[in-house]
């Protein structure tokens, strides 16, 4: 069980870190909705700790200490640790899924840019599909079909975040547009995180980037009726109000790059409301046969690990050990050149 005083802590970190996941995690039932946002508040440290450490080598390299740490019943001494190894006992959760957004962290750490939608979902898949995978783990569902539809929405979301901050991350040095979809329709991707500016053409591959977010918030709805009837609201709620993002952005004419789209309460309270009607569907209308649609190729591995009951000793993964020496080796010649710019170094990793 989740001491008290840590779940408060999770609380506060989500509430103001999170404010969409807060508003959805109002119509889940406690015994989720503690878990639920314990594993944002770990999430959402794990990320803060790679995004604002200078080295992000040692950054990664730490969390995955940190995990071990957890699974081996000896968390490190802070609230979101101690909360997420009680996470770890009480609901048996695989280390692949928390080890895949670790990975995904280092992706971001690196830098790296995606040249196709595949690569993009990849990226998806490990820094938003694991945690739908984990909260599949948290309602006790191993359903295959249920985890695909899962990792579905989570792709969905990620897609919409990315849409929504386009400006944000390219003022950054970041960009996640597809950097064949930018060239195909005449942006230089360099030229554009230099001066990032709204043009018609990155208007389009906005949108672009919300209608592969619609399809699979359409097609994770299958899932949905899978879930535990009380956690149903919630996962609706969480649904409609990313997705209630994407239309922000759309009113906006997706302009990305001067405005940041941003939902009312008024808005989230409608579907909250919504969300409820829609849960309470699932109980009589049939299901549908979209969920045994096949999982997206990039979360299948997450599916597979989330369904297995077991959970492993955790272990260097060999896709996260190739990433972290990646990393060591851009930290290490970052660190070279400014010895030989007679700058201050900091202490190797």
């Amino acid at each position: 069980m989740i001491d008290p005083k840590d779940m408060a802590h999770c609380v506060e970190a989500i509430r103001h870190g999170s404010r969409s996941f807060h508003a959805a995690s109002r119509l889940l039932p406690r015994n989720l909705r503690d878990p639920a946002l314990a594993l944002y508040a770990f999430c959402r440290l794990a990320d803060d700790a790679v995004d604002l450490h200078p080295e992000k080598a040692d950054a990664v390299l730490r969390l995955h200490e940190r995990l071990d740490l957890a699974y081996a019943g000896r968390p490190r001494n802070a609230p979101a640790d101690r909360a997420f190894a009680a996470i770890i006992e009480d609901f048996q959760m695989p280390s692949a899924l928390p080890e895949a957004l670790l990975e995904g962290l280092a992706w971001d750490a690196m830098e790296r840019r995606y040249a196709t939608l595949p690569e993009l979902r990849a990226y998806s898949a490990r820094v938003a599909s694991a945690v739908g995978a984990m909260m599949c783990v948290l309602m006790r569902v191993r359903d295959p079909d249920a985890l695909a539809r899962a990792c579905d929405l989570g792709v969905a979301m990620q897609l919409t975040n990315i849409a929504r901050d386009v400006g944000e991350d390219a003022r950054e040095g970041r960009l996640y547009i597809p950097t064949g979809w930018m060239t195909g329709a005449g942006l230089d991707p360099d030229a554009f995180l230099a001066a990032p500016v709204m043009s018609d053409a990155l208007r389009s591959l906005i949108e672009r980037l919300l209608r592969e977010a619609d399809a699979l918030y359409v097609r994770s709805e299958a899932g949905i009726g899978a879930l535990p009837p009380t956690c149903r609201p919630g996962i609706f709620a969480a649904r409609y109000v990313y997705a209630g993002i994407g239309g922000a952005l759309r009113r906006s004419a997706c302009d990305a790059i001067n405005h940041r789209a941003h939902t009312s309460g008024r808005q989230k309270l409608g579907w909250l409301s919504l969300s409820i009607v829609r849960a309470l569907g699932t109980t009589v209308m049939p299901r549908s046969p979209v969920i045994h649609a096949k999982p997206l190729s990039e979360t299948a591995f997450l599916v597979e690990a989330a369904s297995d009951r077991t959970v492993p000793e955790t272990g260097w993964s060999d896709a996260l050990y190739a990433t972290l020496a990646g990393l060591k080796a851009r930290d290490n010649a970052e660190r070279a050149a400014l010895m030989r710019a007679g700058r201050p170094v900091r202490k190797p990793v």
